[in-house]
């Protein structure tokens, strides 16, 4: 066939982390020694009430077509959720079971924006936002948080950034790449400036459960924010149902019944089993939760020690999520040992996964040229041996 595929698909950029994850993945299946940090993936397994509760589904025969927008026990236990622990309320009506937080951030743009729309995009940022923006025909306008406020953006920068093509700000809180973590103060302030802009607030807070030393609050839970915020979350990184894809939407209804429209179109409601599991997630304790956040704390402080003897430049302490962004500008045009240049941190990690066996993503494909993400959602042991990786390939830099 001759005739163009679409231009507008065929433009997006693949995802950088998801390149990185599968390439170290296949080497190691070649039988390569590769320590692989690059993916968001919590090594711990799916808690056992999550899959009881799924096998329970399974032998009771729930397998048959159920609505677009998700099961109704299932949606009501969001709703429960979000009211006990975050203080909003949006009604089961208002909540759409999606596959993954990922998709639900697709609904989401889906439902706001048209051709020539701007949403502004905090940066660092994950990967996807700007090119599901860019895919829907809208603009991402970026709006760079500075190192010194630890990657996030003020309310002066938020309001700066808006003009009447303004739709939307894409929030990621607690973030990724970065860890940083929005104050309620803070959040306070840029609400202000989205309600008296009167935009919308897509609001990513899949980490909501791993903070540390700080305290989580919703973007949905100022005065104004209800109504013009669409809340995403999901089971992914808090309850390790990372191959289950089950998240969802909290939506304004008018905006949910889109959403509920796109879905019918498109892929209609996410698996009943993963739905029912997600019901059993939201159904049990918070042990595995903390005890994984013990770990992820454990973790972040160990990188942080080892982090400190190996750069120039010390790395901010991430407060939520399970990422280290790790300044390395201070390597650049340096030379490696076959005498090729680093000129940015794509060579870096390039250089790092050859000749270390060692794979983390460059900050440029958050936005952010000047730092590489590592990942401490791995055992110590591969922690231990990525950050002997990773100071041995730095000092043969020359």
């Amino acid at each position: 066939m001759t005739r163009p595929l679409s231009e507008r698909t065929q433009n997006i950029a693949a995802s950088l982390t998801v390149a990185i994850d599968t390439l170290a993945k296949q080497m190691i299946a070649e039988g390569k020694d590769v320590v692989s940090l690059g993916a968001g993936e919590p090594d711990f397994a799916t808690p056992k009430p999550i899959c009881e509760a799924a096998c329970k589904a399974i032998h009771e025969g729930k397998t048959r077509y159920t609505p677009p927008v998700g099961i109704l026990e299932v949606r009501k236990a969001v709703s429960e959720k979000l009211a006990r622990e975050n203080g909003l309320h949006y009604k089961p009506e208002q909540i759409i079971m999606t596959s993954g937080a990922k998709h639900a951030v697709f609904n989401s743009l889906a439902a706001l924006v048209n051709p020539g729309d701007e949403v502004i995009v905090p940066a660092p940022y994950w990967v996807t936002y700007p090119e599901l923006v860019k895919w829907l025909g809208g603009k991402p306008v970026f709006v760079q948080g500075k190192r010194e406020n630890d990657f996030k953006i003020t309310a002066e920068q938020l309001k700066a950034a808006c003009n009447e093509r303004t739709k939307a700000i894409l929030l990621n809180n607690p973030c990724n790449p970065t860890g940083s973590v929005y104050s309620k103060q803070e959040l306070a302030a840029l609400a202000r400036v989205i309600v008296a802009e009167d935009i919308y607030c897509i609001s990513d807070e899949v980490y909501e459960y791993f903070v540390y030393d700080t305290e989580f609050t919703s973007a949905a839970a100022f005065e104004g924010m209800e109504e013009r915020t669409i809340v995403i979350n999901g089971f992914s990184k808090s309850h390790c149902m990372t191959g289950w894809r089950i998240g969802y939407n909290a939506a304004p209804a008018p905006i949910a019944k889109i959403i509920g429209k796109i879905q019918g179109q498109a892929t209609h409601h996410p698996s009943n089993i993963a739905q029912y599991a997600a019901l059993g997630a939201l159904s049990m304790g918070m042990e595995s939760v903390n005890a994984m956040r013990a770990a992820f704390k454990k973790r972040r402080d160990y990188m942080l020690e080892r982090a400190s003897k190996i750069l120039k430049t010390p790395a901010n302490a991430p407060q939520g999520a399970f990422y280290l962004f790790a300044p390395v500008s201070d390597f650049y045009g340096t030379k490696t040992p076959s005498g090729k240049t680093i000129g940015g941190s794509v060579e870096l990690c390039q250089y790092l996964l050859e000749s270390e066996g060692l794979a983390i993503v460059p900050g440029a494909a958050f936005g952010d040229d000047s730092c590489v993400r590592f990942s401490y959602a791995a055992s110590d042991e591969m922690l231990q041996k990525a950050c002997d990786r990773f100071k041995r390939g730095l000092k043969n830099l020359v």
